[in-house]
């Protein structure tokens, strides 16, 4: 696929995205290949301070507010840590593109083609090579969630907002199967997990 490539892992709270990304960081150091990586909202300098204000508890912006702080973090992003390590590392990101899609379309029901169209004037040519998508049902959500120490805003939603967008999510990886593998909790242990992602993350190598 590439030598290079940019991956994302994408997936609703407590779905077990960014345990697969520490396992994905594991092998590549373990390989003693160059990686950078970074999570949305947040990034750059200036993008964990927009991620602040965004998942702040006592946040009160609106829904629109929100979503032109992700756009402004995401175009940080790009400028300064994307296109810096292009084609020099792999790049791994904790939600992108899809996300802003899953939960401000799928779970807010904000202008679809407004998002589109800010991903699209962002990115231009520049698309992602694979994305993980980790999925979890409502029981386990639930109860992960309980015993979760450091909660944002975004941890507050209703479960019919969760399940909104990771319906959303899944609509998206099904449109492209090619490019997306679905990670799920529900049905295969931590281990078969982990040997999905890493031969998977082999071929995306080669």
């Amino acid at each position: 696929m590439s030598k290079n490539p940019l991956i994302v892992f994408e997936g609703i709270e407590t779905s077990g995205k960014s345990t697969n990304l520490k396992k994905t960081i594991k092998y590549l150091k373990e390989k003693k290949i160059k990686y950078v990586t970074f999570r949305e909202p947040g990034g750059t300098y200036f993008s964990e301070h927009l991620r602040s204000l965004m998942l702040n508890k006592k946040s009160k912006l609106n829904k629109k507010t929100d979503l032109f702080l992700l756009m402004a973090s995401r175009s940080e992003n790009i400028d300064k840590i994307i296109k810096k390590n292009f084609t020099n590392k792999v790049i791994l990101i904790d939600r992108f593109i899809d996300s802003t899609l899953a939960y401000q379309y799928y779970g807010m029901r904000m202008d679809k083609d407004l998002i589109l169209k800010m991903n699209n004037f962002l990115l231009g040519n520049l698309k992602p090579n694979f994305t993980f998508l980790s999925v979890v049902n409502k029981k386990n959500m639930l109860q992960r969630l309980k015993f979760r120490k450091n909660k944002n805003k975004y941890d507050h939603f209703k479960y019919n907002f969760y399940n909104k967008v990771q319906k959303g999510f899944l609509r998206i990886a099904n449109k492209n199967k090619s490019k997306y593998l679905i990670l799920d909790s529900n049905k295969d242990s931590l281990k078969v997990i982990e040997n999905k992602l890493i031969n998977q993350i082999k071929k995306i190598l080669k």
